[in-house]
């Protein structure tokens, strides 16, 4: 198992950054396994602005983002390799997405990714997204390998 990675750790590990990164802390990774973190949910994000005024809703479809993310990292280090080596995964699916509550401004919204199949160009994890114990999404996510 590896420590814990933080904001400025993270930026080793994917090209992503302010407004578009996701990750806020990694919490636990297992290589070729699993990988645990979080993203704080907070009210002062410029998109909350327009979605939706007066009822701020984190989007779903950053919620897969911050899913895929996390699942980058754990790609990246199950083939001991980062984006400074010329290595990048992208995003190449989502099935099974099931949104099972609203995440809102305060939450903090706890991610979990496994490796579920894991072949040369790409991986597929099973992906979870959490608030206070209760899930907020489930999906099955598929990065693939970009070399530059």
């Amino acid at each position: 198992m590896s420590e814990v990675k933080t904001i400025n750790e993270l930026f080793d590990f994917l090209p992503h950054r302010y407004p578009f990164l996701l990750v806020d802390r990694v919490t636990e990774t297992v290589a070729g396994e699993r990988i645990k973190g979080y993203k704080n949910i907070t009210a002062n994000e410029e998109l909350f602005n327009g979605h939706f005024p007066g009822q701020p809703i984190f989007p779903g479809v950053l919620i897969l983002e911050a899913m895929a993310q996390l699942s980058g990292v754990l790609a990246f280090e199950t083939r001991g390799v980062r984006p400074a080596d010329g290595t990048n995964y992208l995003f190449g699916g989502v099935e099974k997405a099931r949104f099972r509550r609203q995440v809102i401004p305060g939450d903090r919204l706890d991610l979990e990714s496994t490796i579920i199949a894991d072949r040369k160009m790409m991986m597929k994890f099973e992906c979870a997204a959490f608030v206070d114990g209760a899930m907020a999404c489930s999906a099955v996510l598929t990065v693939v390998e970009q070399k530059a």
